[in-house]
């Protein structure tokens, strides 16, 4: 293969697009996959897509995973079309590749890839910028949520296994410390100390699912708000994206990631922690936006574990930054040294400031029910 290979414009071209492709740009932000927007000449007029590449480091099992997505987008745009409501803007829409029909192009040279319909006039936000947003967030993810509780086809497959189960990611960071294969341990003991001091925290869920206390349900799994499109014009949620860990899991871990992302007023990597602040006024619109998108399905118990949720989702991230940053930055993408033991303490001192503010946060939630 040539290093002057332009490779995303010869994935675009296996793809079933109008129009001529004229180039494809990087898009968005995000730390796993890589993702153009990919622009072509349809009769005189520019048209978008939105292309990606997969990471197959990450993702082991790429055909399952597409396989979930297909399903998953297929149920919801039926639900949508039931109720003659339309659906390009509010699901995602996978186009075929030309030679096969299939919904990913997996090409030995080209590397594994997909392409989406583009959509227009909506974007998504790394920091929330006021409550109004952090509400129409929660409540499109409740949706999703909402619209796949009667999925009865087949089984979606676990595409990374255990990904919230807490307590093995805490093992995982017990190893990377054991390991400590580039001597990084030193620059953090105060870091690993304190994840090492939450180790109850990390079973609050487990233990719950594990009783039956809290049932298993079809979760998206990274519910960080900016994987929700908010419209241009009208500030509405208009569609939930990045359905990877589209999975069997707790509606807590995706409530909780959202407290995670929301409530936190500094960007992810922001080293000046002394700043950090749990946002309450995010908190209550995460919560009244969610159980509205979710249409009363939650249980008490759930309801009554979404203050905990918040703390145990950050907590989660922070161990995986962490982990991620003794063992060489090997999964989550960096732009500079030490973005990543960043990114751990951002996400510890936030979960300081949510345990401060536990009683605070759940008088809020009871409110609301």
């Amino acid at each position: 293969m040539t290093a002057d290979r332009n490779l995303p414009l010869e994935a675009a071209r296996r793809f079933l697009l109008q129009g001529d492709v004229l180039f494809a740009e990087p898009y968005g932000t995000g730390h796993i996959n890589h993702t153009y927007a990919v622009t072509c000449d349809q009769a005189g007029e520019p048209v978008r897509y939105l292309l990606q590449r997969l990471n197959t480091n990450v993702f082991k099992t790429p055909h399952g995973l597409m396989k979930n997505i297909q399903e998953v987008t297929g149920h919801i745009r039926a639900k949508l079309e039931s109720r003659d409501l339309p659906f390009t803007r509010r699901v995602l829409t996978l186009l075929p590749v030309r030679e096969t029909g299939a919904c990913f192009l997996d090409d030995p040279e080209l590397g594994f890839w997909r392409c989406y319909l583009f959509i227009e006039g909506a974007r998504t936000y790394d920091v929330v910028e006021h409550s109004g947003q952090a509400f129409e967030a929660a409540r499109a993810f409740g949706a999703f949520q909402s619209l796949l509780a009667d999925y009865r086809g087949p089984a979606l497959q676990e595409t990374i296994p255990d990904f919230h189960h807490t307590p093995r990611r805490l093992e995982a960071l017990k190893a990377a410390v054991a390991e400590d294969p580039l001597g990084r341990a030193r620059d953090c003991e105060a870091d690993i100390l304190f994840a090492l001091e939450r180790a109850p925290l990390a079973r609050r869920l487990v233990d719950l699912q594990a009783q039956g206390a809290i049932p298993t349900r079809i979760t998206h799994n990274d519910t960080k708000l900016n994987n929700v499109m908010l419209d241009d014009a009208t500030g509405a949620g208009v569609c939930v994206i990045d359905l990877d860990t589209v999975m069997p899991g707790l509606s807590l871990c995706d409530f909780g990631d959202m407290v995670r992302t929301a409530c936190n007023p500094l960007a992810e990597d922001d080293a000046d922690t002394q700043r950090m602040v749990a946002r309450g006024d995010m908190f209550e619109a995460l919560a009244c936006g969610y159980l509205e998108g979710t249409e009363g399905s939650l249980l008490p118990v759930e309801r009554e574990h979404l203050v905990v949720a918040g703390e145990l989702l950050t907590y989660e991230c922070g161990i995986r930054f962490l982990t991620d940053f003794l063992l060489g930055d090997t999964y989550f993408r960096t732009h500079r040294a030490g973005q990543n033991l960043d990114r751990a303490r951002n996400q510890f001192a936030l979960v300081r400031s949510l345990e401060l503010q536990e009683n605070t946060f759940m008088n809020r939630v009871r409110h609301l029910v």
